[in-house]
């Protein structure tokens, strides 16, 4: 693996430390008045999530992990596991619910995601930022309670339960972004 200068880290390079994976979620490059440079970096774990703290010396090199991505298509789910097809060789890809983490909630048959992959192994799925979405259950609005800013739960078609405006009802498709799991805007 290539050996990277902590000079050249930029937000989302993938580092191997101590045979674990992480990605530079941000960096601040610190030339302070006495002493010498350093790089202090937030990185998030890729297997865990867990966010770390670190600072190197300006200069210093570091393993940089080559991930390999590929577009996959998300076919249906099998038990616990969930089915993708490479989009290019069509080879068919079990990928159990722990590595997609949160874009399980947001994946409907056909929707297509990159999946990210260090010695063939599954490291992160990365799906659009907002997916559209239909609701499976809510509450129905009460005519005249239009208090500004109130809130209900809704189901989408995923089970991922959001909290949107008293006007969305049973059937109606939402835009919803996966990154925070907020209501965007009724489509």
């Amino acid at each position: 693996m290539p050996a990277i200068s902590t000079n050249d880290l930029k937000n989302g390079i993938t580092l191997n430390l101590d045979n674990t994976l992480y990605t530079v979620v941000e960096f601040q490059h610190v030339k302070p008045g006495k002493g010498g440079a350093f790089v202090r970096t937030r990185l998030r774990n890729l297997r865990t999530g867990n966010m770390l703290d670190r600072t190197f010396n300006a200069g210093i090199k570091v393993e940089q992990a080559i991930l390999e991505k590929r577009d996959m298509q998300f076919l249906y789910k099998d038990g616990e596991d969930y089915v993708f097809m490479d989009t290019e060789t069509y080879d068919q890809v079990n990928i159990k619910p722990v590595a997609l983490g949160d874009a399980a909630d947001y994946l409907v048959e056909n929707a297509v995601a990159i999946i990210a992959t260090h010695d063939s192994e599954i490291v992160s799925v990365e799906i659009p930022a907002a997916v559209e979405l239909e609701v499976t259950v809510t509450e129905p609005g009460v005519q005249g309670d239009r208090v500004s800013g109130a809130r209900k739960p809704a189901t989408l078609q995923t089970g991922k339960v959001i909290q949107v405006p008293l006007f969305i009802n049973v059937g109606d498709k939402l835009k919803v972004d996966t990154r925070t799991g907020d209501y965007i805007t009724r489509v």
